[in-house]
């Protein structure tokens, strides 16, 4: 039906006869000229019609935005004065002969160049309107290019890309698992994938020894701007490699990626044990483009008569940090304000702060409420530590370790942003040393990652110390946001079950969930280990984009439905009774 895609014509096609195809994007009457701008995946083309072709001429006057036209005209230079250099095709325009409406449409819930006034929610009801904006076009076909380049290094490197099933069963990976019933089995359920994590390592046992699978995913879970119920991601796993060899080949994975969609260099990743990154930053996933450190002053606050840091100091599982910011004097009441009620989101019950006016007077020199509380020789420590300077602001969190992290860690952030302090555009590490276990509230344990992570120690150091016992784990970073996560796999039935056990998973369950998993293991299982790619969010920060909703064509809303289809919805009776299951309406109180 064309000869060429809008969006590809240029100087070279000057004097040649050519048909496009595309949607109106813009009608211009002036003066009696029409011009139209046609739009295809490709771009964009000025359409000229004049009187000269009465026929064209009034096909172009009742054309109207959005309709779909097929054209045929005579590329030519455009006049002196009118080229265009925001446009690819801003040197042409091309004199059209013939028009000829595909199919008319009627006007679209909000214009292509309006969208930014009109909600999400609108633009996600009329996602297939919303989807022509070249801007959302070029996010689409970026990601395409992720995927396809990361496809070539895979296969280039020996992986193969294999499938896994989506209908399973239910395995504890840290959320709730979206269920399918069984019409055939009835009364059992299917289980949609949280990741492909038993199968790849399966994969192994079989000794296929390299897979990858561009991979969907399903966590039942409560969203934020980047989490999705259902969701994307580039699936690794590898045998007869070690964690440094798995996090030096996925590396030069991602620095190629960059380097050849981006021309950016990454450079080499730096490492940080776990324990670094949440004692300096307060999170596994520090973004250091933001220079600004956590440091812990518990030891300064101990017998300091102010029970808010006093007591927090010497429990043995809270502490007291400092947080300084150069320059922070410039804040004013109403900006410090709004961040005691922001860090209150992660549970802190306030946020203590010292201006620093004059750090060689320490009596009249310190600006705050808390000063009275603190001896002289705990305010020059603090200064001495901090290497605060005049004119810097410095932040406290007190609490429990948890919240202090949480809490001071999200503030860190919020001000490098607030406050421009990015030192770089784009910052990766490596974070590895993470525990295997962490404590649960009510005094158990829980796996930090999944129960299928190696430890970096013997059975019998295992069970002795678990809570202290460290993981062959490891996480892409980049600016805050985890990449990818992964480890080397336990190969071994015997430490399979110590840390299922561990977990309090007793033996009739470990049979029940994972039998499968602890017969392969008997059967010759090779030393193996992977990574896992959210593909969404790579896409999101090489896009900058505000939320992984922008790189995804269909996706759901935070309360994990689609406007566009109106899922999840009801299902008829028959459908229920086929299924042998009645639903319970909820209680209205």
């Amino acid at each position: 039906m064309r000869s060429h895609y809008c969006g590809e014509l240029n100087a070279s096609n000057i004097s040649q006869e050519i048909t496009l195809c595309g949607w109106v994007h813009r009608r211009r009457d002036h003066g009696g000229v029409i011009f139209l701008d046609v739009r295809d995946r490709e771009g964009l083309t000025q359409v000229v019609f004049d009187p000269d072709r009465a026929d064209s001429f009034a096909l172009a006057d009742s054309v109207r935005n959005e309709y779909v036209v097929k054209l045929t005209g005579l590329v030519r230079a455009r006049p002196e004065g009118t080229v265009n250099p925001n446009m690819a095709t801003g040197e042409i325009e091309v004199l059209g002969t013939s028009l000829e409406i595909l199919n008319a449409a009627q006007t679209p819930p909000f214009q292509l160049d309006e969208h930014q006034s009109v909600g999400e929610d609108v633009r996600l009801k009329n996602r297939f309107v919303d989807l022509r904006r070249p801007e959302v076009q070029a996010k689409m076909r970026f990601r395409s290019k992720v995927t396809s380049v990361l496809r070539n290094y895979l296969d280039d490197n020996g992986f193969l890309d294999i499938e896994t099933p989506i209908l399973t069963r239910a395995t504890p990976e840290g959320a709730r698992d979206y269920l399918v019933p069984s019409r055939t089995q009835q009364g059992s359920f299917f289980a949609l994938p949280q990741s492909p994590q038993l199968f790849k390592q399966l994969l192994m046992v079989s000794g296929f020894d390299r897979y990858y699978q561009i991979a969907k995913c399903f966590r039942d879970e409560d969203l934020r701007a980047d989490r999705q119920p259902e969701f994307t991601q580039v699936d690794i796993e590898t045998s007869f490699m070690g964690e440094k060899e798995i996090m030096s080949m996925t590396e030069e994975m991602v620095v190629g990626l960059f380097k050849q969609l981006l021309n950016v260099d990454l450079g080499t990743f730096p490492t940080m044990p776990y324990a670094e990154a949440m004692e300096t930053y307060g999170s596994d996933k520090p973004d250091l483009r933001i220079p600004l450190k956590i440091v812990t002053v518990s030891d300064l606050m101990e017998n300091v008569d102010f029970k808010v840091f006093s007591g927090p100091a010497v429990d043995p599982k809270g502490r007291v940090a400092a947080l300084k910011v150069p320059g922070g004097n410039a804040l004013t009441r109403k900006q410090i304000d709004a961040y005691t009620k922001y860090v209150s989101i992660y549970g802190a019950k306030g946020l203590a702060y010292i201006k620093v006016n004059d750090k060689s007077n320490l009596e009249e020199g310190l600006q705050s409420p808390i000063v009275k509380f603190l001896p002289v020789e705990v305010r020059q420590q603090l200064l001495e530590r901090l290497d605060a300077q005049d004119g810097d602001l410095i932040f406290f969190g007190s609490d429990s370790e948890k919240v202090v992290n949480e809490a001071l860690g999200a503030l860190r952030c919020k001000l490098g942003e607030d406050l421009e302090l990015y030192t770089c555009e784009w910052a990766p590490l490596w974070v590895v040393d993470f525990p295997m276990f962490e404590e649960t509230s009510d005094g158990g344990i829980t796996a930090i990652h999944h129960p299928f992570t190696a430890p970096s120690c013997s059975i019998e150091e295992l069970k002795a110390n678990p809570l202290t016992a460290l993981s062959q784990a490891y996480d892409m970073v980049l600016n805050g946001t985890e990449l990818g996560g992964g480890s080397i796999r336990i190969h071994q039935s015997d430490m399979q079950q110590t840390v299922f056990e561990l977990l309090n998973i007793d033996e009739a369950e470990q049979e029940e969930k994972f039998g499968f998993l602890l017969d392969a293991l008997k059967f010759g299982a090779p030393p193996h280990g992977g990574l896992a790619f959210g593909l969404d969010r790579l896409v999101m920060l090489m896009t900058g984009s505000a939320s992984i909703r922008d790189v995804i064509a269909f996706p759901k809303t935070q309360s994990a439905t689609c406007l566009l289809t109106q899922a999840p919805g009801e299902v008829s009776e028959k459908q229920l009774k086929e299924l042998s299951i009645r639903v319970r309406k909820p209680v209205v109180e």
